[in-house]
């Protein structure tokens, strides 16, 4: 006959077990959260550097500009070389979904214009391959500061230099 000291030492025992498969499964669940959260930033980034280099070209090929590039991704919410239309190229400045903030690492031409984007985060992507042409060259990457949203300063400019 089994003794209740006995039966409580299986118990205890057995809670000990619960706990422990438990735990195991929390932290699968975390580490599984994480990957789909970072995925998802990364979904985020891509989009809203399409913007910026659609911003960008829209300021570029503006009809009333001058060609130039802007000096301060201000002055895409406001073109401020038109003096008698108001054109926004963005509605705000995007923030960086990867550190939160509206840092963004700037890719300049020689005179001193924005031509592109980057994040500043050096975590490393899990995206590395299956991107879309315009953005190739992200490819096996290992940071998000290469992932650089540039446009072509003109039609003999391959954008696919590296910097």
């Amino acid at each position: 006959m089994l003794t209740r000291r006995y039966v409580n030492g299986f118990t205890y025992l057995g809670l000990l077990l619960v706990m422990a498969v438990l735990g195991l499964t929390m932290a699968m669940a975390a580490e599984l959260w994480q990957t789909v959260s970072q995925r998802e930033k990364e979904k985020e980034l891509i989009f809203i550097g399409h913007q910026f280099r659609l911003a960008l070209k829209q300021y570029r090929d503006s009809d009333d500009g001058d060609g130039t590039l802007p000096s301060r991704l201000e002055d895409l919410l406001r073109d401020v070389r038109l003096e008698d239309e108001t054109r926004r190229y963005l509605r705000k400045i995007y923030v960086d979904p990867l550190t939160g903030t509206t840092n963004w690492g700037l890719v300049l031409d020689d005179d001193g214009g924005i031509r592109g984007v980057y994040s500043l985060s050096t975590a490393v992507p899990l995206k590395t391959t299956g991107f879309a042409k315009e953005d190739a060259l992200f490819a096996n990457k290992q940071s998000y500061l290469d992932w650089k949203f540039k446009i072509k300063l003109n039609e003999d400019d391959p954008d696919d230099e590296e910097e």
